[in-house]
């Protein structure tokens, strides 16, 4: 393994209240470049590693190893954690190149039994043999294949928790409004399962194997079960450049989508649910040409380029599945990972390309029914997503500010953030408790509601008022 030089040192702080600064304190502070990240009140954030290439996909291996996909080497990195108290202070110091392949970019999974390591470039899924004491990968092969496109490269790699044969992978749209993708024999925008048990000696061919899970998905980067329920959802990049009539709505429409696919397996046998892209879009604000009685999370058709004459509003919202949540437009989520009880989906949003439209860049939590495993907010709810970890300055978005990316969630149920195009790594955790283990938004975590700078409640983590503002949060 090799030590990190100084700008890469690993080290976090979680501290769970002012008194537990006396059990020792992390002696090594991370500073960002850009003005400092800020957790929600209910939250402390740590910046934990830097000097990292483009990290995107993360995972946690049985040792408790992180395992990063730096996309822009091509490499799959692991990170070792030590720490003396794991309740205030998670440290470590080394990294080993698992791999170094420049096709990788994103998708990453391992094996329930740790033994098994998956990632993806844009036209193959790989797989290996994992040691992770030894941390090596040996016996290559390549199990899925003719997957590659231009625009959306990246393929999204999820073992189901509960039927762990099955691989599910996500591929985007070749262009920002792709006719391919209403050809549902294209394999484009689409999640299909490849039931592993049935690999035989050539590599599963994408658009012809595999059982589609969810079809008309523009760009699905994240995918997740719930875990009491194991209901299937993903979080779905939608359109740009949208026009309606001769109206520009491009800046508040259409919305980005939270997606619900049903209980794995999939029926081979049953029509295999289309989500309306590219014809039909999520409208996020109802101000539009002619919006009779849509609302928020309704679907509506628009008008570059032309959908065929049978596509209207109406066809819309009665042919095609909806979202079960809306997010404003153009926050580009990447991940969704739940939390062990259910209660909260954590959904990563990678913000705008636009520097006109500065929506994203930051962590929000969407409150869950634990039992039902289902949003508690309506579908046409405007301020489900409720922010975690923001830039305190997000008209420096997208050069200068954090860009979340993949998310990974610990048996402490902490939050680990990739930030692309930063090469970091942060780290979130909740400092209160759940009030009888109920869902939503209770037990303390004091976000209020609505998006950062729209009503919500924002404070700086309890040490913070020990050791100084700036002393603790110099990210």
């Amino acid at each position: 393994m090799r030590s990190l030089p100084a700008q890469a040192t690993i080290v976090a702080t979680l501290l769970q209240a002012v008194g537990t600064s006396a059990q020792g304190e992390c002696s090594v502070n991370l500073r960002s470049e850009y003005p400092a990240a800020r957790a929600a009140e209910g939250y402390q954030a740590r910046l934990i590693v830097s000097g990292l290439s483009r990290p995107r996909g993360i995972i946690f291996d049985k040792s408790g190893n992180l395992l990063v996909v730096e996309s822009r080497a091509g490499e799959v990195t692991q990170i070792n954690f030590s720490t003396d108290d794991k309740v205030t202070c998670l440290a470590g110091s080394q990294t080993k190149t698992l791999v170094s392949m420049p096709e990788l970019n994103h998708g990453i999974e391992i094996s329930p039994d740790g033994k098994t390591l998956y990632a993806s470039g844009s036209d193959k899924v790989y797989r290996w043999d994992y040691d992770a004491a030894a941390g090596t990968l040996t016996n290559q092969r390549t199990i899925v294949q003719n997957m590659d496109n231009p625009d959306h490269v990246t393929r999204t790699l999820y073992l189901s928790k509960k039927h762990p044969e099955l691989l599910l992978v996500s591929r985007g749209s070749a262009a920002n409004i792709d006719p391919l993708s209403a050809d549902i024999n294209s394999g484009i925008s689409q999640i299909r399962a490849f039931n592993l048990s049935t690999l035989g000696s050539t590599p599963f061919d994408y658009p012809t194997s595999g059982t589609i899970v969810g079809w008309g998905l523009r760009n699905s980067v994240g995918i997740a079960e719930h875990p009491i329920t194991s209901g299937l959802y993903s979080v779905e990049n939608s359109a740009d450049q949208v026009h309606r009539g001769s109206a520009d709505i491009h800046e508040e429409n259409p919305g980005e989508e939270l997606n619900f696919h049903g209980i794995l397996p999939p029926s081979p046998n049953a029509r295999p649910p289309n989500h309306g892209y590219p014809y039909c879009l999520a409208l996020w604000s109802p101000e539009i040409p002619s919006p009779g009685d849509l609302t928020t999370g309704s679907q509506f058709t628009y008008t570059s380029p032309l959908p065929p004459s049978n596509i209207t509003d109406e066809s819309c919202n009665s042919e095609f599945v909806p979202p079960r949540l809306t997010f404003q437009s153009h926050m580009a989520p990447l991940d969704i990972k739940f939390d062990s009880s259910g209660a909260r989906a954590y959904v990563s949003f990678h913000g705008s390309w636009n520097r006109d439209s500065p929506a994203g860049y930051k962590v929000s939590a969407v409150a869950f029914d634990p039992q039902r495993g289902e949003p508690v907010d309506r579908p046409d709810s405007r301020t489900a997503a409720v922010d975690v970890l923001v830039n305190a300055d997000v008209s420096s978005c997208p050069r200068n500010c954090f860009r979340p990316a993949g998310l990974a969630v610990d048996g402490e149920d902490r939050i680990f953030m990739t930030s692309d195009s930063t090469g970091e790594i942060y780290v979130v955790a909740r400092t209160v408790r759940d009030e009888g283990g109920g869902g939503g938004n209770g037990g303390g975590d004091g976000l209020g509601s609505g998006a950062a700078g729209k009503g919500g409640s924002w404070g700086f983590m309890v040490g913070a008022l020990v050791m100084g503002v700036w002393g603790l949060w110099a990210l």
